[in-house]
C-alpha cells in the first residue's frame, strides 16, 4: 500500500473537554458493580406496513443495539408479527398474556421494544408485565448518553433526550390528573401537574441550549482558523458499525474506538493527513447512522455534523456484506438529505468488509465495482483497495493541470529547488543568464510558487 503520513494534530469535533465518567462507589469507598439487568427483546412485525424492514435483519440490529448499552444481559429475543396495532396496549390480549408468562420465567426486568411505544401503550403494558420497557428511540438514546465524552456530546444527548421526555407527557403517570394549589406568581393557581413537568423541562432546555451555544461557539472560532489553512475536508460517514472507525484508524494511525458494536463512534474526530502527492487533507470521522434514527436526536447533532456539510468529498462506508446493505444505504442518503448535505458535493462509495464474502460474491462485487464510477471495494482490516480509495480521493480533489513556460535567473536557484521538490518539471535548458523551464501543475501549485517568489 501507498504509504500515507499522518500528523499528531488532532481536531476535535466541539472542541471540548473529555468528560470522565467516575465509577459507582458506596459509602465506603469500594466500587460496587450492579449486576446486569435481565432483558428480553421484542420485535414487532406489522403486517399491513408495506415499508416494513425484513424482520429478521431487524431483531438482528435490535439485539445488537442492546449489546451496545452496557449493563445489559440479553436472556432472549423474538418477532412478534402483528396483523394490526392496538391503540391501548399494542399486542392483542393472547400474545399479551403468552409474553407475561415468558417474562416471569425468565425472571426479566426490562423489555425492550423495538418500534415506537406510546406514553399510554408503555404505561398499560408495564402494569400488566410489571416490567421496565424502553422502545427504540428511548435505547438509542440511552446508547448515546453512555458514550458521549465531550462537552457537546453531553450536552446534545440531554437536550435530545428532554426534547422526547416532553413529547411524552400526556397521560403518561397517574400523578398527571393531579392539579397543584400556589399563590399563583407561576403558572397561575389550577396549573396542572403536566403543565408544570413541561414548564420544567423547557426550563432545562432552555439553559442547554445556551451551553451549547456557547461551545458551538468555540467550535466556529477553530473551524474559522483551520478555514485559513485552505486544507479540504474529507468527511466518513455511513450506516452504524459499517467500519467507518476502523478505516478511519487505518489511513490516520489513529486509536478511535473500532468495535464490532453500534455507535462505537460518537463524538467526531478529525486527523491530518498528508496524501502521495504531498496535498494534505483533513479526515473526519462520524457518528454512524441508522432506521428510524430518532428526529430529536437528528435535529441536536446538526451541529456535530458540521463537518459533514462542509465536506469537499464524502466517502460513504458501506459495509457490503451486510444483507441489508441496500436498506442501509438508503437510509444513509435519507439522512443526508434531512442534514441539506448539498448535492453537488463529490461523493465515493467504499464497499467495506470485501474480505468476508465468500469467493464468488467477493468476485461479483468486484466486477460491479469496475462497471460503476465512483465505487472503491475495500477491506478496512486487510487493507485491499486502499490504495486505489486513496488514488480516487486524490482525483477527486486534485485541481486540473496545464502547462506553463518560466524562466528562472541564476540567483533563482532556490526556486528551481522547489520546483524539483514539486515534481513538476517536464523539460529544462539552461542559457546564458539562467534557465527555461516547462512546467506541469495545478493553479494552486501556481499560486504557491508566485507566493514562494515574492519572498524575493
Amino acid at each position: 500500500m501507498t504509504p500515507i503520513s499522518g500528523s499528531d494534530d488532532i481536531f476535535d469535533g466541539d472542541d471540548g473537554d473529555e468528560i470522565i465518567r467516575e465509577p459507582k462507589q458506596g459509602r465506603d469507598g469500594v466500587d460496587r458493580h450492579e449486576p446486569d439487568t435481565r432483558a428480553w427483546i421484542v420485535h414487532p412485525e406489522l403486517k399491513s406496513d408495506a415499508d416494513r424492514r425484513d424482520p429478521e435483519a431487524g431483531l438482528e440490529e435490535a439485539i445488537s443495539l442492546a449489546k451496545a448499552l452496557p449493563g445489559l444481559d440479553v436472556q432472549g429475543a423474538e418477532i412478534v408479527r402483528l396483523p394490526k396495532l392496538h391503540p391501548g396496549m399494542l399486542f392483542g390480549k393472547g400474545k399479551i398474556a403468552e409474553l407475561k408468562e415468558r417474562l416471569h420465567d425468565n425472571e426479566i426486568e426490562l423489555l425492550l421494544i423495538d418500534g415506537p411505544v406510546s406514553p399510554v401503550q408503555q404505561r398499560n403494558l408495564e402494569k400488566a408485565w410489571g416490567v421496565k420497557i424502553l422502545d427504540r428511540t428511548s435505547l438509542i438514546l440511552e446508547i448515546f448518553s453512555d458514550r458521549a465524552r465531550t462537552r457537546e456530546g453531553v450536552l446534545q444527548v440531554e437536550m435530545a433526550a428532554l426534547s422526547y421526555q416532553r413529547t411524552r407527557l400526556v397521560r403518561a403517570w397517574t400523578h398527571l390528573e393531579r392539579q397543584r394549589g400556589g399563590l399563583g406568581f407561576v403558572g397561575g393557581p389550577g396549573e396542572t401537574q403536566i403543565e408544570a413537568d413541561r414548564r420544567a423541562i423547557d426550563t432545562q432546555i432552555v439553559r442547554l441550549r445556551r451551553q451549547l451555544e456557547k461551545v458551538v461557539k468555540t467550535r466556529a472560532l477553530h473551524r474559522a482558523a483551520r478555514a485559513k489553512v485552505p486544507y479540504p475536508i474529507v468527511a466518513l460517514v455511513g450506516y452504524t458499525n459499517a467500519g467507518k472507525s476502523t478505516l478511519f484508524n487505518r489511513l490516520t494511525g489513529a486509536d478511535v474506538m473500532a468495535k464490532d458494536m453500534l455507535f462505537a463512534t460518537l463524538d467526531p474526530t478529525m486527523r491530518q493527513l498528508t496524501l502521495p502527492t504531498n496535498d494534505k487533507i483533513i479526515l473526519s470521522d462520524t457518528v454512524g447512522f441508522i432506521s428510524d434514527l430518532p428526529t430529536e436526536l437528528v435535529a441536536s447533532f446538526r451541529a456535530t455534523l458540521e463537518e459533514v456539510l462542509e465536506a469537499d468529498v464524502i466517502l460513504h462506508v458501506r459495509d457490503i456484506s451486510h444483507a441489508e446493505t441496500a436498506g442501509q444505504m438508503a437510509q444513509v442518503h435519507q439522512i443526508l438529505s434531512s442534514l441539506d448535505v448539498p448535492e453537488e458535493t463529490p461523493m465515493i462509495e467504499v464497499w467495506n468488509k470485501i474480505d468476508v464474502l465468500d469467493e464468488d460474491a467477493h468476485n461479483a462485487h468486484l466486477a460491479e465495482a469496475a462497471r460503476r464510477d465512483g465505487v472503491v471495494p475495500i477491506s478496512a482490516i486487510t487493507g485491499q483497495g486502499l490504495d486505489d480509495l486513496i488514488t480516487t480521493i486524490t482525483e477527486h480533489l486534485s485541481d486540473p493541470t496545464f502547462e506553463e513556460d518560466l524562466t528562472l535567473g541564476w540567483h533563482e536557484g532556490r526556486l528551481m529547488a522547489w520546483l524539483n521538490e514539486e515534481k513538476i518539471v517536464e523539460a529544462q535548458t539552461e542559457g546564458q543568464d539562467g534557465w527555461s523551464i516547462k512546467v506541469r501543475w495545478t493553479s494552486e501549485q501556481a499560486r504557491r510558487f508566485d507566493l514562494e517568489r515574492s519572498k524575493g
